[in-house]
């Protein structure tokens, strides 16, 4: 058995930190299109090969078959975060809903949490439509409280999400003897369950996808980094790049947590880091005790969460935070995670699962996720400028980009709908602070939760004040 050098941490003898993500590991990375050829004009230039941006894509073309559009991709179409999350198609929306609720009213916030709950559905359905076998079990999702301060904490959220559009049906604790037929994890003082959420391979999803956009008509140009968004001067946006410059009637930024890498959006969303470990494939003896036989997602009410996932081929998918942010916006290239931050996830896996104690890691890696200074997800159309943008997903974007693409489309075709009127549309975020408040500010706020989880974990029967205060700085 091979062990991590830093942390004693069983690892197979094929063990790999990077290479952009254990899901293209196991499919194989795409071979690259080609990159755009010099100066173009479209009707709509789309910044970014990831969800939101292939989602848009997707929907305008459907919509309205004879749009020019071009997807603008730096490295490859689902190379971001779209191919490196958790695998969590799940309803949950990122931000405060009474923030959202003070732009247009509380049933506006609840009208946006039942849009959620039918996108699930509806990303379901189009890899149905499509043909894009992305591994979906639409087994829901349990959250877990494994202290008494995690636990009240679930029961109050339960309680106030009944306020906001969730019924019985939508959320409900769970006695013991269900948690337990569900999933076994060693300490759960609580647990809930949600249906809406399905277990996906995210690279699949993506690659997916790509190839139903590229279907459709669309022109998706590899190795192009985009440098620049200029708005509308007289005449056309327009994206510059260093093989030419695309001019369209709209240009929409869907760069998500590589937003920062854009001329003059360097304080816009900051990219938080997030990082992954997936287990070798587990024995029937481990899964006996374990459960887990309806695939759930699962969640944990720690502040420095968890989220995991029983993969297809029955290895155990687990992420967290890590080292959440590096100085200055700075983004990795190929995904390598920090060891420290492997033995932490593995500690946590044979914590929450006794029986993996023996399991060896097969793959680790890491990306960015963006957050806006508000930590609330925005979508945007300027018809006077031609510039749009959606993202600050927080973490929760797989769901919540097929909800954005959808609304883009009905902003470009100048649509009033029941999407438009959605309360995260349209709405203003002040910018982040400059280096080095930036930096210093997340570094206080994580090792502020972490300290809330170690208090809460050794006595507090309250959310401690070490999370207070960190929400407070934090502005969420």
């Amino acid at each position: 058995m091979k062990m991590c050098s830093v942390n004693r941490i069983p690892l197979t003898k094929d063990f790999a930190n990077g290479g952009v993500s254990y899901w293209y590991r196991q499919i194989g990375l795409p071979a690259r299109r080609a990159p755009l050829p010099g100066p173009r004009e479209y009707d709509v230039a789309i910044v970014g090969g990831g969800y939101t941006g292939l989602w848009t894509a997707y929907y305008l073309k459907q919509a309205d078959p004879g749009l020019r559009i071009a997807i603008l991709e730096k490295e490859f179409a689902g190379f971001g975060a779209s191919g490196r999350n958790g695998g969590w198609l799940s309803a949950e929306f990122a931000g405060s809903r009474k923030r959202h609720a003070k732009a247009r009213g509380r049933q506006a916030m609840i009208d946006l949490q039942h849009a959620m709950f039918h996108a699930v559905d509806e990303v379901i359905e189009v890899t149905r439509a499509e043909g894009i076998d992305a591994d979906v079990h639409k087994g829901g999702l349990v959250h877990v409280a494994t202290n008494p301060a995690q636990r009240q904490r679930l029961r109050e959220e339960v309680a106030d999400l009944r306020t906001w559009g969730y019924g019985e049906d939508d959320l409900r604790l769970l006695d013991r003897d269900e948690q337990r037929e569900r999933v076994q994890v060693a300490g759960t003082l609580e647990a809930a369950y949600s249906p809406h959420c399905a277990r996906i391979q995210p690279a699949k999803l993506a690659t997916g996808l790509a190839a139903a956009v590229a279907r459709l008509g669309v022109d998706i140009f590899e190795d192009t980094p985009v440098t620049e968004i200029r708005p509308r001067q007289g005449g056309r946006a327009s994206a510059l790049t260093p093989r030419g410059v695309v001019s369209a009637e709209y240009v929409i930024r869907a760069t998500e947590g590589f937003t920062a890498g854009l001329a003059g959006q360097h304080r816009q969303w900051l990219p938080m880091n997030s990082s992954m470990i997936v287990t070798e494939p587990l024995p029937p003896e481990v899964w006996k005790h374990i459960g887990w036989t309806g695939n759930e997602l699962l969640g944990d009410q720690a502040h420095a969460y968890i989220y995991a996932q029983r993969t297809a081929d029955d290895r155990i998918a687990i992420g967290g935070r890590g080292v959440p942010y590096r100085f200055g916006s700075r983004t990795d290239r190929r995904g390598a995670t920090q060891r420290q931050t492997v033995a932490l996830l593995w500690r946590m896996l044979v914590k929450l699962f006794p029986a993996t104690a023996d399991a060896r890691v097969q793959h680790a890696w890491c990306g960015v996720l963006g957050v806006p200074r508000d930590w609330c997800s925005t979508v945007h159309l300027d018809h006077a400028t031609g510039l749009g943008w959606a993202g600050g997903y927080v973490g929760s974007g797989v769901t919540t980009t097929n909800l954005a693409g959808r609304t883009l489309r009905d902003l470009v075709l100048r649509r009033d709908t029941e999407l438009t009127a959605l309360p995260w549309v349209g709405r203003q975020v002040r910018q982040w602070e400059p280096e080095p408040l930036r930096w210093a500010g997340v570094q206080l706020i994580y090792a502020l939760f972490r300290a809330a989880d170690r208090h809460e974990n050794e006595r507090g029967t309250t959310t401690s004040a070490y999370a207070r205060l960190a929400n407070l700085i934090s502005g969420r």
